[in-house]
């Protein structure tokens, strides 16, 4: 018998035909991503974009995990082991003239995770729509703050 919480991963993961990325064209993925936070929904009008965009050529069976390697190689401050990706598509209302924002999944570099292996394709991702990720670096730590060692 399934519970409810093994539905919800079946359909989070639906099977999706496997890409030959020998034969099919990659897809153009504009990345906007900030220290912190997603950019602000008023970054996204009329035509506008935030300043901070990254070009992916890439497939709709990219994984998350995959993007933030790649958003790794060439953002220095986001390599650290602990730091967190939270990724969410921007795509045009059908109904007015705003764009929306729906979070996809997070990751963390240097840690495993279950949205790791989530597609853009599992989120259904549009070719045309956006991705936003905000990178939240790991908390400093101190060294006399270290685990195991009595505050003063």
């Amino acid at each position: 018998m399934a519970t409810v919480e093994s539905m919800v991963v079946e359909e989070q993961r639906e099977p999706e035909k496997p890409v030959d990325r020998e034969k099919t064209c990659p897809l153009l993925l504009r990345v906007f991503n900030n220290i912190g936070r997603h950019n602000a929904m008023s970054e996204y009008h009329r035509g506008q974009t935030p300043a901070n965009e990254l070009q992916i050529y890439t497939w709709l069976d990219a994984t998350l995990k995959e993007l933030t390697s790649l958003v790794k190689e060439v953002n220095p401050e986001a390599r650290r082991k602990g730091t967190f990706f939270d990724f969410a598509i921007v795509y045009p209302d059908p109904r007015a003239p705003v764009y929306r924002l729906r979070e996809i999944g997070t990751t963390c570099a240097g840690h495993k995770g279950q949205d790791d292996g989530v597609s853009l394709a599992n989120k259904k991702f549009v070719i045309g729509d956006f991705l936003d990720i905000a990178i939240t670096p790991p908390r400093n730590e101190r060294p006399n703050q270290r685990r195991n060692r009595p505050p003063y």
